[in-house]
């Protein structure tokens, strides 16, 4: 009894917890408008592994794109140190206080890879670091574009990116040794910003469809009011339609074309957008191809969805690791901060470079081009157009 006692109170507390995270969503309704600010400050958090050696990469190709509004000071690139994983285990903190109140100053973030230490690893048990900044910066919405025109599939993924089995994931209940207890959260107002982005999107870039994937027939409250969250904003846009699928028939059958017919823009809850976007992004070429952005109404994250890439390290290999994720990154914050036309530039030249001409293919081995390599490459297609 006293076990269920115990459980009950940390239930009770958590409970109270999401309370005062609703009033919060409820005040956050003012959005940040980037073509009145004087001055964007873009944070650059390298990371781990890789993430340094891609970064480097990625860096060049936004000084190609954006060099004359760096040189203006109308974008500022700031280094923030102190998030390797070396220096968390130091301190034994995942997001350093000193590094999130820098992370603060700043406009969006660049972010590389950054290791979230396993059962095994020679580093203390600390939480996931991406987990903290989307939390902390309230960055609810995944965005993840995928790309597959041989199979006529252009979609772009909203994933909700705070609530759902992760927003409590260190937070479950020991009740004995027998007994564990894990929780899934939705709230209204999570579910609906979410859905607001989605539609917003397809709504501005002309697309007629919004998927919604969840698993609502086995998990009938947090998924189904997911759904009629979704359906309810989807009242304010009768031009777009609106569908579902089930996660696991996504997962399995997303390259068909009869199942995925009119699907666009995708609406998924966090769990369930992690797992379907790595699937995608596997099909379109592997997680070194795709990018996510994280935004919020105060902030935005830029990001590859790979890791650090131990194994490249380990092998010699790092420099020969793909940088188009993060570079792919980079065009999404332009876009994001006011510069969709050097977006476009950019999408244009990796067309060129990874499709139709490919006169260097990364191959992450020492037989393909180094990530310098083909970044030379690609800025001098840059510059070509």
């Amino acid at each position: 009894m006293n076990e269920i006692m115990a459980a009950q109170e940390k239930f009770a507390e958590l409970i109270r917890s999401e309370y005062e995270r609703i009033e919060r969503m409820k005040a956050d309704q003012e959005v940040k408008d980037f073509s009145k600010l004087d001055k964007i400050v873009v944070g650059i958090l390298p990371g781990d592994g890789i993430g340094p050696i891609i970064m480097k990469q990625a860096l060049r190709v936004l000084n190609t794109l954006v060099k004359e509004e760096i040189a203006a000071g109308k974008i500022e690139l700031r280094e923030i140190e102190g998030m390797t994983i070396e220096n968390r285990a130091a301190k034994l903190q995942s997001l350093p206080d000193e590094v999130f109140e820098e992370v603060k100053k700043c406009d969006v973030i660049i972010k590389g890879p950054m290791v979230t230490p396993r059962a095994g690893e020679p580093w203390p048990n600390l939480l996931s670091a991406n987990s903290l900044l989307r939390r902390g910066l309230e960055l609810f919405a995944a965005v993840r574009p995928i790309r597959i025109p041989d199979k006529g599939i252009d979609w772009t993924f909203f994933r909700e990116n705070i609530e759902g089995e992760y927003i409590w994931g260190n937070k479950g209940i020991q009740v004995n040794e027998d007994l564990a207890v894990d929780f899934k959260v939705q709230t209204k107002q999570g579910s609906e910003r979410i859905a607001r982005q989605a539609f917003e999107f397809a709504r501005k870039n002309g697309k007629k469809n919004v998927t919604i994937v969840t698993k609502a027939n086995i998990v009938k409250l947090v998924d189904g009011n997911f759904i009629k969250a979704v359906r309810k904003v989807g009242e304010e846009y009768p031009e777009i339609e609106i569908q579902e699928r089930l996660v696991d028939a996504m997962s399995a059958k997303m390259l068909d074309p009869e199942f995925n017919k009119g699907i666009e823009v995708i609406v998924l809850p966090n769990l369930y957008g992690d797992i379907v976007t790595d699937i995608a992004a596997e099909h379109q070429g592997g997680l070194g191809t795709a990018s996510s952005s994280n935004i919020g109404n105060q902030y935005a994250m830029f990001e590859a969805i790979h890791g650090t890439a131990p194994f490249l390290i380990n092998h010699g290999r790092g420099d020969y690791a793909d940088p188009c994720s993060l570079i792919r990154a980079v065009g999404m914050m332009l876009a994001h901060i006011g510069y969709g036309d050097r977006k476009e530039k950019l999408e244009r030249a990796l067309d060129i470079c990874t499709v139709t001409e490919r006169k260097l293919v990364v191959t992450t081995d020492k037989d393909g081009a180094s990530a310098a390599e083909f970044t030379d490459y690609l800025i001098d297609t840059i510059e070509s157009l």
